[in-house]
Parts: structure tokens; sequence; C-alpha cells
């Protein structure tokens, strides 16, 4: 199984880092944190701190299979200034097996500002769209593809959360994971994305 890779940065949203996090961990995906600091102790938007398992500049990122962007400010904003990991969200965008997820603000500032989004639907916090240039920015909670997962905000965090493990691993692993939190789901079209709604 290929591995996914959460980063934190300093200043991120609590809620939807650790949903995501454990969401997709119930769905039996390999998932690594990663501080893009010296430190594996990051502190969060809301004073907790996360100890990350893995140090940046310590880690070879070999196919990775998800990169996945908390928001949360400044988290964002210093997700953005770290240059490796734009680089990396480039290759990733090159990939053709590798995806990226993204929510709150880090669609528009990590994601937007480096261009990833140009020809896209996007969604994200709302106040952040200048920044999408390119892209078809949709008022939604999720707005999800094959490549591409992003999220508006901390209250959709699970359902954001849902919707990645809906495209690694199946409808059908996404409503066992919902059901077994008591996350009661409806089904939509089959050729609509699932959106936990």
């Amino acid at each position: 199984m290929r591995t996914s890779f959460v980063f934190l940065a300093e200043g991120f949203e609590d809620i939807e880092a650790i949903t995501v996090i454990d969401v997709l961990r119930r769905a039996g995906m390999d998932v690594k944190t990663v501080s893009i600091s010296s430190s594996l102790q990051v502190r969060s938007a809301h004073g907790n701190i996360l100890t990350a398992d893995l140090i940046y500049d310590a880690t070879h990122f070999t196919d990775p299979d998800w990169l996945i962007l908390p928001g949360g400010m400044p988290g964002a904003t210093n997700l953005y200034e770290f240059s490796p990991l734009a680089g990396l969200l480039r290759r990733q965008m090159e990939s053709p097996s590798g995806h990226i997820a993204a929510i709150c603000a880090a669609p528009a500032v990590v994601l937007g500002q480096l261009g990833l989004l140009q020809g896209r639907r996007a969604t994200c916090y709302p106040g952040f769209e200048k920044l999408c240039a390119g892209a078809e920015m949709i008022d939604t909670p999720v707005v999800a593809d094959e490549k591409m997962v992003l999220g508006n905000g901390p209250a959709n965090a699970l359902v954001w959360a849902l919707n990645i493990v809906k495209v690694a691993c199946g409808v059908e692993a996404a409503e066992k994971v919902a059901s077994g939190m008591l996350y009661f789901v409806r089904a939509r079209k089959e050729d609509e994305m699932y959106d936990f709604g």
C-alpha cells in the first residue's frame, strides 16, 4: 500500500488535521504526519500540540498516494512559504497516480497561489477565492474528482475526509467508515461523487 502524507505547519486547523488522519486510518490507509519544521511537535491554530510521525527534511517521498493539506491560519501560509513542499505538490500533480487533498484556506493559499487549480473546479474557505485564479469556484462543502479532493472549512472536515476515502478506496469503504462513526449517509447518482450530505 502506498503512503499518504498529512503536512503540519505551525497554525494548522486542529479539527481538519485530526479528522483526516483518523478517518483515513479507520479506512486502513497508510497515513503519516509530517512536520515541515525541524521539530516533530507542531502547535495548532488553537494552541494544541501534535507530535508528527516524520520531519519533512528527513523523509523520502517516493510515489506518495495522497499529499494532504489541512487549513487554518497561519498554517496554510506557512505551508505555502515552505518551498520544498511546493515542488513536491507540483510533481504530485504531474504524477498519473498522485492525489492531493486540501481544505479551508489551503486550497487557495497553497494550491491556488501555486497555480495548481487552473482549469479545475474548486472550493475553499469563503473570502480566499481571489487566490484561486483560473479555477471554477463552487460554493459547496467538498469538490472532488479522481485527482483532487478539496473542502471548504472545519465543520466539513468529516465530509472532506470521507470523500478522500471514497476516491482512494471506493464508496463501500467510505460507507463502512461513515456507518461505524454513526454518520448516516444517503447515496447520490452513480456518476456523481459521493458527498455524504
